[in-house]
């Protein structure tokens, strides 16, 4: 067995490769520790951005925007396909990056980046798409019709747990849409966000755009506030809890700002009598333990049909005690470590919580492998029992933490899964076409994602991303998302030689 050491010294070397292959050059410094939960170990240290930095980056974005707003869609388009060809290129290295940050598995971290690539992907073909109406105007001989413009600095919030792929769903369309960038990642993910942005730089310089187009800031809260409250800013993209959206949101607000905001998720499928509960049980295991319950999209409550509760529980609770915990650079992990111990407390804490309100611990809950890796946390992921949707159950603990609920009608089911503040994904598992139907509808889920027979997690970069009530109400992503990066202009075109007033008023 490895010792401590090794393995350290082993995780080091695998990112000292990863960033070189990057381009990335690390100066150290004091202010930032970049931190892996694979084994607690501080991987390197940063020196962290000014209010200067800040400063000088907003104003080189600024120039950069004048340049770039003008360059044809297509254009720059071509700057986000080398991106997308780089981030392909370099795949595997910066899932190592996201994988020693983040904790998460190999197949989870590449999954993160190809979401990257996707995007882009779906970017460049936007760059030609961003179309206007053209509407009939009620006066002879004009032109009625709508145009789009980019708004200028955007400025980007991500969080830990997908340290990359939120900063590429706004990124690729906010550069097609004529923006430039700045970029606040988590102060736990510093070194993914580099490489990220060293790719970006480059193919910046292949292509011949403005160099000052992007900027990544590494900073702690306090910075990151100044962005928030800075009139420069046109929009915010911001990812995290919902009590940090409570805190920015009516700041932006205030200065007449734009925000998408990406926040808590509390996400839940119903399980009805005709489901397929081999289908039922991979899908729920998944967005439970997956990335070890520390998705935005992580399945936290299931509500399962009186009649099959039994029965999917027992299934769950025998497959739980299978999935290899460990170091998520071995190929047979499937869950890796909760992110530090902050976060292990917060579950420890939610379990004996869910207990004092009646709640039965099916299985789980406890550490693990703390010989072998004495400062990360390693922890089985737990099921619990509840006879109600209890104040525990409504908020949302980000750590892999099941509560099991049961229902007798889906009229009860739908009100029992709404009663939450958040509201970002959300699903259901049945064979039933009438119940499917009525989970999407207007009177069923309440969430900006609703599933029917795969779980809570997996979006795709196709669809609008984002939630409803507590999480944010933004979008991200594909479908419309990118008008959320643009302001609209609505223009009349007069070519009649006469000057008609619109609703029939006469003047003069």
């Amino acid at each position: 067995m490895q010792t401590t050491e090794t393995r350290q010294d082993n995780l080091l070397q695998s990112v000292e490769s990863a960033l070189t292959a990057c381009g990335v050059t690390v100066t150290e410094g004091e202010g930032i520790g970049a931190r892996s939960p694979l084994t607690g170990q501080t991987l390197k240290n940063l020196k962290k951005s000014t209010e200067a930095d800040l400063e000088s980056m907003i104003g080189q974005a600024q120039e950069a925007f004048t340049q770039w707003r003008d360059t044809p869609a297509p254009v720059r388009g071509a700057l986000v396909k080398r991106w997308g060809e780089l981030l392909t290129e370099h795949k595997e290295d910066l899932g190592v990056l996201v994988t020693a940050e983040a904790g998460k598995i190999t197949s989870e971290a590449n999954g993160e980046v190809q979401e990257m690539i996707d995007i882009c992907e779906l970017a460049v073909g936007l760059s030609r798409q961003l179309f206007g109406k053209t509407m009939p105007s009620e006066r002879k001989g004009h032109r009625l019709m709508e145009t789009w413009h980019p708004l200028g600095v955007v400025g980007i919030i991500t969080a830990f747990n997908f340290p990359v792929a939120p900063y590429a769903w706004n990124t690729a369309v906010a550069l097609v849409c004529g923006n430039s960038i700045v970029w606040k990642p988590s102060e736990m993910t510093t070194l993914s966000a580099l490489a990220t942005d060293a790719l970006l730089a480059r193919a910046v310089k292949e292509t011949g755009a403005p160099a000052g187009l992007h900027h990544v800031l590494l900073a702690d809260r306090e910075l990151g506030s100044k962005m928030v409250s800075d009139s420069r800013f046109p929009l915010i993209s911001a990812t995290g809890s919902t009590r940090m959206g409570r805190t920015i949101a009516p700041r932006i607000a205030e200065r007449f700002g734009s925000s998408i905001l990406e926040l808590g998720g509390n996400n839940a499928a119903i399980v009805a009598p005709s489901a397929d509960l081999d289908l039922a049980l991979r899908g729920v295991a998944f967005a439970a333990v997956g990335t070890a319950g520390q998705r935005c999209t992580s399945m936290r409550r299931l509500i399962a049909h009186e009649s099959v509760a039994d029965q999917l529980v027992d299934s769950l609770a025998k497959a739980y005690p299978t999935l290899q915990i460990g170091s998520p650079m071995e190929p047979d992990t499937l869950v890796g470590p909760l992110v530090n111990q902050g976060a292990y407390e917060n579950m420890q804490q939610a379990i004996k919580n869910a207990l004092a309100e009646g709640g039965e611990l099916v299985c789980g809950g406890d550490r693990v492998l703390a010989d072998e890796y004495p400062d990360a946390f390693y922890v089985e992921p737990a099921i619990i029992r509840m006879p109600s949707q209890t104040a525990t159950v409504k908020e949302e603990t980000f750590a892999p933490i099941l509560y099991v609920m049961t229902y007798t009608d889906l009229d009860d089911a739908i009100e029992m899964h709404n009663a939450v503040p958040q509201g970002l994904s959300s699903a259901i598992f049945t064979q039933d076409q009438g119940e499917a139907e009525r989970f999407i509808s207007s009177a069923g889920s309440d969430c900006g994602i609703a599933n029917v027979n795969i779980g809570t997690s997996g979006a795709e970069i196709g669809g609008a991303f984002g939630g409803e009530k507590e999480t944010g109400g933004g979008r991200e992503s594909g479908s419309d998302a990118w008008r959320g990066y643009m302001r609209r202009a609505t223009n009349t075109v007069n070519y009649s030689g006469e000057l008609p007033l619109a609703q029939g008023v006469e003047f003069l």
